[in-house]
């Protein structure tokens, strides 16, 4: 038996860590083990919910050695030509610890080029314009950090999370984390099967032992760059599995843990736009797979013997517009989490009766979380649920009782009356697009409330809608959130992702229009008191409104945006444009494509016109955006607006803000609680500095009268 774990894209062993330190006790802030726990916790899902990229930032503050391949089987180290996803004779490495510095025969050159030295200067200029204008937030930006933190308090469970992982249990007190068995009886391990990353990528996965005759082989690469590697292990423990993905094709390889030292065994060889992940039971290998009409997710079953799709039978198939968020395997059950139409479902398929039981979830739930690695046999399911202004509440689904129970939870000592509505946009070509809504119930006057719009429609990833402490206290203060589920995302299924990807991407930004104007058009709010807010590659779609329609809103807050898409998917040597070629395409190779990204490309269409005001945030060395493009962003806006202003100067003339905080640390998806808090506080502190005048707003309190 095998246990590991993927952590910045790295698989660890934690009962040898058992094994080789009894008590291991690190170090750091209270809120800083948190966040290793809760990642712990969260570590081992399937793929379909969250793609590598985002399973990867999720642990990236986790560091990792560097690992050095060496193919020296001769005298002279080799380069063999393999195919895409090989399982490779056994060959060793070499691990140099980050940091370590190899000695260069060539002197350094230590000369600027003119693009380095432009480059220096736009940042300098922009870190200045920040200094300068930023203490105009500062007063409201404090008040606001001391509101969320009062919050924060309560909504963020007091009690030290506690993580199961086979026989250990891992658990934070007194500032330390510690490791102790679980039952009496003691399991350990040798063997260890983990992967490195380089290059924001995973590729490559290793073996080493913890015998006496340590060593290290390398079992699989991946040569493909489309393609990223993460390791799972099955609920029964039986297997653990090397996934090979891309944004639309897998290849998975088995791994028996009984026998660890044998070479993988292929499932079934990767086929163009197939993608499936594995699951086991019985001897039996249960398959999540898109194989077959319609494209969209479905169970089926192989024989471990017979494994390829030749075999594969029908278990389940999903409803048409369906998305399945998550799947867990039990020893006489499985249970998938569903959403349909903005709700959620909870699935139960019985192998012992053979029937499917389909039980709706709260209308409030827009989120669920699967509590940490439940035990293969256990004889009940405990998962959260969550919305963006609900706090996680704890349920419980028996499968002797058949039912579902909540759990009683401390509840936030503040009283929300909340609505949820959810909402139904047509679109230019007459497709339906949800929206879900929330606002006080106790608002009058909708129509003179501030509005903040969230969208992101990219990789077939939902929009975030988890808790958010922020989000609560906007509600409190008289806000109306809108959640806009355009096309690109994955709300609706497979499907619905790719009918906004490649050449479908103008399809996101038409849903984006007709769902702010169906909101104003119901009376939530008007365009002088709307807001967007996006991050990444939501950048794309809400810097592109702001070119076709910037008058819908009156301002715009972006987290690293994706708004120099064209010049960033003709740059291959970035960490990630070719795997990202699935999603957006390839202008190089393609003149059409070129022409299609440049019609929507923020960045391209920028014109002097009328602007809302934008802050943007973005990270110095943030390797997913280049900072580079933003900057250019940055300054052909700001230009445009300012010759819009000039060319239309009259008494009382608007200019909107274009403002871009530079951080120097972090990233978009790696920021700890504080820093997060901080930057959460400027931008609500920018939009309603924003939306003061128009909504006569004189204290972040306030709402609009």
């Amino acid at each position: 038996m095998l246990c590991l774990f993927h952590i910045c894209g790295v698989i660890w062993d934690f009962q040898q860590f058992q094994v080789d330190y009894q008590e291991m006790k690190v170090r750091m802030s209270r809120v800083g083990l948190r966040n290793l726990l809760q990642g712990l916790s969260f570590s081992v899902r399937y793929y379909f919910k969250h793609n590598h990229l985002e399973t990867i930032c999720l642990y990236s503050k986790v560091k990792q050695k560097k690992c050095h391949i060496l193919d020296c089987s001769g005298s002279t180290c080799t380069h063999r030509t393999v195919p895409p996803g090989s399982i490779l004779p056994w060959r060793s490495f070499s691990c140099k610890q980050e940091g370590t510095k190899i000695p260069s025969k060539r002197k350094e050159n230590t000369s600027i080029t003119t693009p380095e030295l432009l480059y220096k200067n736009l940042l300098k200029s922009e870190q200045e314009n920040w200094n300068d204008i930023s203490a105009r937030y500062n007063a409201m930006t404090e008040r606001i950090k001391e509101k969320l933190e009062e919050l924060h308090k309560y909504t963020f469970n007091s009690g030290s999370p506690r993580m199961r992982f086979g026989e250990n249990v891992y658990f934070e007190d007194n500032g330390c984390i510690f490791l102790s068995k679980a039952d009496d009886e003691w399991a350990t391990n040798d063997v260890l099967y983990y992967t490195s990353q380089k290059n924001l990528k995973c590729q490559n996965v290793f073996m080493t032992t913890f015998t006496n005759q340590k060593y290290t082989k390398l079992v699989y690469t991946e040569q493909d760059a489309r393609f990223f590697v993460d390791i799972y292990c099955t609920k029964d423990r039986r297997f653990l599995t090397i996934n090979s993905n891309s944004k639309t094709t897998s290849e998975v390889w088995l791994v028996d843990c009984r026998h660890p030292f044998k070479l993988p065994a292929l499932v079934q060889a990767r086929t163009k736009g197939v993608i499936y992940h594995i699951e086991h039971r019985n001897d039996e290998l249960y398959i999540l797979t898109t194989y077959g009409e319609p494209a969209e997710y479905k169970l089926m079953k192989a024989p471990v013997a017979s494994s390829g799709v030749e075999n594969w039978q029908l278990v389940y198939a999903l409803e048409e517009k369906t998305k399945i968020v998550d799947l867990e395997m039990f020893s006489d059950h499985c249970i998938m989490f569903l959403k349909n139409a903005g709700h959620l479902y909870l699935t139960v398929i019985s192998f012992v009766s053979h029937s499917v039981q389909s039980i709706k979830l709260p209308t409030w739930a827009c989120e669920f979380e699967l509590e940490s690695h439940p035990e293969h046999t256990t004889s009940t399911c405990y998962f959260q649920l969550t919305s963006p202004v609900h706090p996680p509440k704890r349920f419980a689904y028996s499968f002797k009782e058949n039912n579902l129970i909540e759990q009683a939870v401390q509840e936030v000592p503040i009283i929300t009356k909340c609505h949820t509505t959810r909402l139904l946009a047509k679109s230019k070509d007459e497709t339906l697009v949800p929206i879900t809504v929330f606002h006080n119930m106790n608002s009058k006057e909708l129509h003179r409330k501030p509005l903040l719009v969230h969208v992101y429609g990219a990789y077939g990833i939902d929009l975030n809608m988890s808790f958010k402490e922020e989000k609560l206290m906007l509600i409190e203060e008289g806000w109306i959130l809108a959640y806009c589920h355009v096309r690109g995302g994955g709300e609706l299924g497979l499907s619905w992702h790719k009918d906004g990807c490649q050449y479908n991407k103008l399809k996101g930004l038409h849903d984006l229009k007709a769902c702010i104007m169906l909101l104003h058009e119901l009376g939530f709010s008007q365009p002088k008191y709307t807001a967007l807010v996006a991050a990444s590659a939501g950048g794309a779609l809400a810097g592109a409104l702001c070119n076709t329609d910037p008058e819908l809103i009156r301002a715009m807050v972006l987290q690293a945006p994706f708004v120099d898409v064209l010049n960033t998917m003709m740059q291959t040597h970035l960490p990630l444009t070719i795997e990202e070629q699935e999603e957006w395409g390839n202008p190089l190779a393609d003149e059409t494509c070129m022409e299609y990204i440049k019609s929507y490309c923020p960045y391209q269409n920028i014109k002097t016109q009328y602007y809302p005001s934008v802050f943007i945030t973005a990270y110095e060395n943030d390797q997913r955006i280049p900072l580079t493009g933003v900057l250019r962003y940055v300054q052909k806006l700001r230009k445009a607006a300012l010759d819009h202003a000039k060319r239309t100067s009259k008494k009382g003339n608007w200019i909107p803000n274009i403002i871009l905080d530079i951080q120097a640390n972090g990233s978009h998806c790696d920021s700890s609680w504080e820093n997060s808090l901080n930057e959460v506080a400027r931008h609500l502190a920018f939009l309603n500095k924003e939306l003061e005048e128009a909504c006569h707003l004189h204290h972040h309190t306030k709402s609009c009268k």
